[in-house]
């Protein structure tokens, strides 16, 4: 599969345009268990390489498609489409992002805790710092430990949160009391995975409900 992608694309908040190939895929392994989250261009990826099928659902119903059947629905679906979906256009024609594929031959059970990285932290605490309680951009945001590494302060959920620059520095090396400084609130692992739960939410994810139990709303992204 060869294209370059092009698509008028998604306007974020931020009011950055968002690439079509960019856009979130959940990943069913072939019993139709949520496993993680992917980008579209990996999960075309899957598709080409009958790796992956397709999945669509209506009235109930589902429907599973190979590469060579969903440059076909795809086709039909481009005639009207609705305001959720996003096309990926190649030289031939235009393809649909998939909202969930499955994986044909991986039968390994998902995740059931939230994966520790600083995306999901930045998530759990929605890009806020946890000391003067303004939002920010991701990239003005640190991950601050409460308990400050020198003193043996554990990288883990209770124990870290995000910080702007001007709270971090003023923090440094000392606990939040010695500072001076309060968390808005304590840090904690959270049960669902933040990224994902605010998706779910939303009109263009809403075929994911589908999928995602709350006890499965931890998948790793």
């Amino acid at each position: 599969m060869r294209g370059d992608g092009s698509s008028r694309g998604n306007i974020t908040h931020t009011g950055i345009v968002q690439s079509p190939l960019t856009e979130s895929v959940l990943v069913l392994n072939k019993y139709y268990s949520a496993i993680r989250i992917v980008n579209a261009k990996r999960a075309f990826a899957l598709l080409y390489k009958n790796n992956a099928e397709a999945v669509e659902i209506d009235n109930s119903q589902y429907y599973n498609f190979d590469f060579s059947k969903w440059i076909t629905f795809s086709q039909v679906r481009a005639i009207s489409p609705i305001d959720h979906e996003t096309f990926v256009h190649t030289p031939n024609y235009a393809l649909l992002v998939p909202k969930v594929i499955r994986l044909v031959t991986y039968d390994k059970l998902p995740r059931r805790e939230v994966k520790f990285n600083r995306k999901n932290i930045l998530a759990r605490d929605e890009n806020r710092c946890q000391y003067c309680g303004r939002k920010f951009q991701a990239s003005q945001l640190s991950i601050d430990h409460v308990i400050p590494k020198s003193r043996n302060g554990k990288s883990s959920w209770a124990n870290v949160v995000t910080a702007c620059n001007p709270c971090n520095t003023k923090k440094g090396g000392r606990s939040p009391q010695e500072a001076g400084m309060r968390l808005i609130k304590q840090p904690a692992i959270p049960k669902k995975n933040p990224v994902i739960a605010d998706k779910v939410k939303t009109n263009r994810y809403k075929l994911w409900q589908s999928f995602l139990s709350n006890d499965e709303l931890s998948v790793e992204t």
